[in-house]
């Protein structure tokens, strides 16, 4: 009875401590390691994290960590403290895609995080050069079945890969792999002709598309995009079912006191909801998931598996 006793009160401290330690956070600066240069991803994350700042009146200072497809600052906030003051604001490829892609990850996407949070998806675009004759998607792969064809992408393993992947294997086509060093170089030069094709980010190739400078087929993800509301899905195009969506993930290094998981994802939910998130995800095409802390944690589990079984089955690497 003694040692149970023993057991409750230490338990009760613990709790209390935890309780105390949430509601004094933060009390100091928080440092938001971001894993790419400044972008999209850096963008996103400062405009969200001026909100949360706002709120709970401490400094959420950006720190731009590029390099190794995001491991390079996901390792180092791995291995920081569990406290709540470093965080993660990362590309969701750097937990759902290179698990799969690289032999050796110096960090465990599983076991060393948390997730606090995935509040957007976005999804890519597949266009071609005007002067293609291909003016739907059915055409597109009526194409590709007869024709040597080319696709431009932003690298091995790169967003832009991996859907062009799925759906040739969807489609039952094959193409030539063009890897650039970046998604604006690739669509630069299927806008010049020198490649066929292209999948890339809404953003970067709906406003070609109005400009008559590419030609817009379809969307990749699970609905259209409100910035070209009349182009069809991918999956209503004839394949139904296919959705290569991506995200922006917010994460913390595991062992952080849930008390401040939730509070951060509840902050990062009330600045979605702040007309300036709004109007960012409008112009740059991302869409709200509205997903809670626990189902952002599902929804990386649910794409490193879909992204895996890819990988595996369309032999990418990073070589």
């Amino acid at each position: 009875m003694k040692i149970f006793q023993k057991l409750t009160v230490v338990a009760a401290l613990f709790f209390s401590a935890s309780i105390a330690l949430a509601d004094g956070y933060p009390d100091k600066a928080v440092r938001v390691v971001v894993t790419t240069v400044p972008g999209p991803l850096d963008a996103f994350a400062r405009a969200v994290l001026a909100h949360v700042q706002t709120r709970l009146k401490q400094p959420f200072v950006i720190d731009n960590k590029p390099g190794a497809g995001g491991n390079l600052g996901a390792d180092m906030v791995a291995k920081s403290r569990a406290d709540g003051y470093t965080l993660l604001f990362a590309l969701d490829t750097t937990f759902t895609v290179n698990p799969a892609l690289y032999k050796k990850m110096p960090f465990d996407p599983v076991k060393d995080f948390v997730p606090i949070a995935v509040p957007v998806t976005y999804s890519q675009a597949l266009a071609v050069n005007p002067s293609s004759k291909a003016h739907s998607l059915a055409e597109f792969v009526k194409q590709a079945k007869t024709l040597k064809m080319t696709y431009a992408t932003g690298g091995n393993g790169s967003p832009s890969h991996l859907t062009m992947a799925a759906f040739m294997a969807a489609a039952g086509i094959e193409m030539t792999h063009i890897p650039y060093k970046g998604t604006g170089a690739s669509v630069i030069d299927v806008m010049g002709g020198q490649v066929d094709s292209v999948f890339a980010v809404g953003s970067g190739i709906l406003p070609q598309a109005k400009a008559g400078k590419l030609r817009a087929l379809a969307v990749s993800g699970g609905q259209r995009s409100p910035a070209a509301p009349d182009l069809p899905t991918v999956a209503e195009s004839g394949y139904p079912g296919f959705n290569a969506s991506f995200a922006y993930a917010f994460m913390a290094p595991a062992g952080t006191p849930d008390e401040i998981v939730q509070l951060l994802a509840r902050e990062v939910a009330l600045a979605m909801n702040s007309p300036e998130i709004r109007e960012l995800n409008r112009l740059a095409d991302y869409t709200a998931t509205n997903l809670s802390q626990q189902q952002s944690a599902t929804w990386l589990q649910d794409a490193r598996k879909q992204w895996a079984d890819l990988i595996v089955k369309a032999k990418i690497t990073m070589d």
